[in-house]
C-alpha cells in the first residue's frame, strides 16, 4: 500500500507526448502546403490556367494576386515568421517551403515592377488623348483628403475620400425603379464650377453588379482633381432582355447632359467608362449616339459623347465566332439570360449589338484597357477592335 514512485506515463500520455514531438513536423509541411498554394497563385497571374473549367478561378485568383503584389509579399513574410516560431525549419519540408515561398516573392517583385510601369502607359495616352484639366486648382495632398487614410502595406483598399461630396440615387427616368438611380461625386471644399464629366457602367456579365462597388477609385481621383463623375445603375439580365441595358445607359447619359450643370458639371465634356460588361455598354453608348434602335422615346435626345475609356470589354456578342477563340461559355450565357434568343435564329441582333462591328469614322476618342492575361475575355479580341477604330476612326485611338 505505500507509495513509492511514479507509476509511469499511460498509454494516452505517451500518444499526447508523441504528437507534442510531431508538432515542428507538423507546421513544417504545413508551410510548405501553403507556400506551394502562394506559388501557384504567382504562376498564374503569368501564366494562367486556360482550360474552359477554369477560366473563371484561374481570371480571380490572377486578378487578386497582380492587383496587389507587395500585400501578398508582406503578408507571406508574416506569416514565415510566425512559421518560424512554431518550429517548421527544423525539418526538410520547412526549409523547402522557404525556398518555394523565396521564389514567389521574387515573382511578385516582377509582378509590381509590371504594374509600377503601366503608370507611364497611363501618362502618355492621358497627353496624347487632351483630356481637360482645370486650371490652378488645389489638389489635395494626403490624409483623409485621398483615398488612401491607411499605410497601403497595412490596409490595401482604398476607400472613398472624405474631402468628397457623393450625391446619391438620383432617379435618372423618374419612374421609380431601383435599377434607374445614379450616384454624382464631386469636391466637397472648392466643388468645380464647370468640371468635365466621367459617367462610369459598371460590369458584372450584363446579370449582376452595383454602382457602389466598381470603378470608385478612378471616379473618387478625378473628382479629387476637380471632374465631376456619375456611376449609375441598370436594368440587368435575365430580368431585363437586350437591349434594355444600353436603353437605360442612354437615358442616364441624357440625364446628366440635361443636369449636371446643376452639379458643377460641364455638358460640353462629358466622357464614358466601364469594366467588362460595362466597357462593352461604354462603347457601344459612344458608337451609336442617335441610334433610335436604342433610344425608344427619346430618339431626338443628344447622347454623343466627347471620349470613351473602355477597361477590359467585350467587343464582339458574337463570342468569337469565326475565329480561334471562340467561347461557348460566354454565347450561353447570351443566348439564354441576355438576349433570350439562338444565335442561329437571329445572329444580326447578336451583330448589331457588338462594338466591333459599329465602329464609324465619326467614333469620339477612344482609350482601350485590357490585360494580355485575361481568361475571361482573350486581349486579342481588344486588339482587332482598336486595329478596326485606328483604321475607320478620325479620333485617336490608344
Amino acid at each position: 500500500g505505500r507509495w513509492t514512485g511514479s507509476p509511469g506515463p499511460t498509454p494516452a500520455m505517451r500518444r499526447r507526448l508523441a504528437l507534442g514531438e510531431d508538432v515542428p513536423m507538423v507546421w513544417a509541411w504545413v508551410y510548405l502546403a501553403s507556400s506551394l498554394v502562394g506559388a501557384v497563385l504567382v504562376l498564374n497571374a503569368f501564366r494562367p490556367f486556360r482550360q474552359e473549367f477554369l477560366l473563371v478561378p484561374s481570371f480571380f485568383a490572377g486578378w487578386y494576386t497582380g492587383e496587389m503584389p507587395v500585400w501578398h509579399i508582406v503578408w507571406q513574410v508574416a506569416a514565415t515568421g510566425l512559421f518560424a516560431a512554431a518550429g517548421a525549419f527544423g525539418s526538410w519540408p520547412g526549409w523547402l517551403g522557404l525556398v518555394v515561398a523565396a521564389s514567389s516573392w521574387i515573382g511578385l517583385g516582377v509582378l509590381a515592377g509590371i504594374g509600377r510601369r503601366s503608370g507611364s502607359v497611363l501618362v502618355g495616352a492621358e497627353e496624347e488623348l487632351g483630356l481637360p484639366t482645370i486650371e490652378d486648382l488645389v489638389v489635395p495632398g494626403g490624409g483623409r483628403d485621398t483615398m488612401w487614410r491607411f499605410p497601403r502595406l497595412i490596409y490595401p483598399l482604398p476607400r472613398p475620400a472624405r474631402s468628397m461630396q457623393v450625391v446619391r440615387n438620383i432617379d435618372y427616368v423618374g419612374d421609380g425603379i431601383r435599377r434607374h438611380r445614379l450616384d454624382i461625386i464631386r469636391r466637397r471644399v472648392d466643388p468645380p464650377a464647370a468640371g468635365p464629366v466621367l459617367v462610369y457602367i459598371h460590369g458584372g456579365a450584363w446579370v449582376i453588379g452595383d454602382k457602389r462597388e466598381q470603378g470608385l477609385p478612378l471616379l473618387h481621383e478625378l473628382a479629387r482633381r476637380g471632374w465631376v463623375t456619375v456611376t449609375i445603375n441598370y436594368r440587368l439580365s435575365p430580368k431585363a432582355t437586350w437591349p434594355d441595358h444600353l436603353v437605360d445607359c442612354k437615358l442616364a447619359l441624357s440625364w446628366v447632359r440635361e443636369n449636371i450643370a446643376d452639379y458643377g458639371g460641364d455638358p460640353a465634356f462629358i466622357a464614358v467608362s466601364g469594366g467588362s460588361a460595362g466597357g462593352h455598354l461604354c462603347s457601344m453608348v459612344a458608337l451609336t449616339p442617335g441610334d433610335p434602335a436604342f433610344q425608344p422615346g427619346f430618339e431626338d435626345a443628344p447622347t454623343a459623347v466627347d471620349a470613351c475609356v473602355s477597361f477590359y470589354g467585350v467587343y464582339d456578342m458574337t463570342a468569337g465566332r469565326g475565329t480561334d477563340h471562340y467561347d461557348k461559355g460566354l454565347m450561353s450565357l447570351l443566348e439564354r439570360r441576355v438576349f433570350k434568343r439562338r444565335y442561329d435564329d437571329n445572329p444580326q441582333i447578336f451583330e448589331d449589338a457588338s462594338p466591333q462591328c459599329r465602329v464609324n469614322p465619326d467614333a469620339p476618342p477612344f482609350f482601350v484597357v485590357h490585360g494580355t492575361h485575361d481568361t475571361l475575355v482573350p486581349v486579342a479580341e481588344a486588339r482587332r477592335f482598336v486595329e478596326a477604330l485606328r483604321a475607320t476612326s478620325k479620333a485617336p485611338v490608344l
